[in-house]
């Protein structure tokens, strides 16, 4: 598993990765987009801010990165760092198929990307993967497996994958959706030749949706590294959108918001790695304070009262435009 090397790392920031949904291409869902991202949102310049927000994050100890292939150009990007960073040895680097990329580099795009999960899929997205990662990929994911996803049953993938495995890259997946724990557990079903498929799931989990903890306790126990994804809720507890109590409790402790949803997930026992969506350095800087934060049982209580029902989460998220 490459996820030993964190194990192994001293600094306090090893477990907190950065995911480049926000920065790899124009148009996201986080709020705000329009205050954290340059006016020019050519490809130049998101690949400065990527390069720059990299350089920043492996300096204060981030070890893992996280990207996709529907991601815009995040792949491209990160392949231009690391052969630009030869030293950078000790970094885990994770990306996903599953979801192409539609929207042509234009933020308002009718349809941003196209879910597939197929074998052709997966052989397309790979081979492209591939082709800027090479070797440097250690974590290949399906991207958003849902309960009801083809990938689930399909034999043919899973022999390919669990080949992909045997070849020294480790297989995962992500979730997403109000039903995550109902496609961890059936993700943890799937099996070749006796053996587990997948060693790593990434999902959302954060203040305000907590749905998927007990699965993801469960895959910890089945010896799952969890990722953990949109700790922020898209913005929703970053900053001056966050609730008054999550801004309460981090300035009480000198931190951001952003620091207090961080710290959260941080808290959780089977919580692997977090991953910070950050698209400037000053927010990267502020999610990297988040394990200074104590989280004592008054302060847990105060956050537990902000949980939404996973329905309501989920819309609400649905409704956020592109920008």
């Amino acid at each position: 598993m490459p996820f030993t090397r964190l194990n192994r790392a001293t600094t306090p920031t090893s477990h907190i990765g950065l995911g480049l949904a926000a920065v790899g291409r124009p148009g996201y869902i986080n709020l705000r987009r329009d205050r954290d991202l340059p006016a020019d949102r050519g490809v130049d310049a998101l690949r400065a801010r990527t390069h720059e927000l990299l350089d920043a994050a492996y300096a204060q100890g981030v070890r893992y990165i996280d990207a996709a292939r529907s991601y815009g150009r995040a792949e491209e990007f990160l392949a231009e760092w690391l052969a630009a960073r030869p030293d950078a040895t000790d970094i885990v680097i994770g990306s996903k198929w599953g979801y192409t990329y539609t929207a042509d580099w234009q933020v308002d795009a009718g349809t941003p990307e196209v879910k597939d999960h197929g074998l052709a899929a997966f052989e397309r997205q790979y081979g492209e993967t591939a082709g800027l990662l090479g070797d440097r990929l250690d974590l290949y994911q399906v991207h958003s497996l849902t309960a009801d996803s083809p990938a689930l049953g399909d034999k043919e993938l899973h022999a390919r994958l669990a080949e992909l495995a045997a070849s020294g890259t480790t297989v995962g997946f992500s979730t997403s959706g109000p039903a995550q724990a109902d496609a961890i557990r059936a993700a943890l079903a799937v099996t070749v030749d006796g053996e587990p498929l997948f060693r790593t799931v990434q999902a959302t989990y954060n203040a305000l949706e907590t749905s998927a903890g007990p699965a993801l306790s469960d895959a910890h126990d089945a010896g799952l590294t969890v990722i953990v994804k949109e700790a922020m809720a898209n913005g929703r507890l970053a900053g001056t959108d966050a609730p008054a109590v999550v801004q309460e409790i981090g300035a009480d402790a000198g931190l951001d918001a952003d620091a207090v949803a961080l710290a959260l997930v941080l808290h959780q026992p089977w919580a692997g790695v977090v991953l910070s969506g950050a698209a400037t350095v000053t927010q990267l800087a502020a999610n990297l304070h988040s394990p200074l934060l104590d989280l004592d049982p008054e302060r847990l209580d105060r956050l537990s009262a902000l949980v939404e029902e996973p329905e309501a989460y989920w819309r609400h998220r649905a409704s956020l435009p592109w920008s």
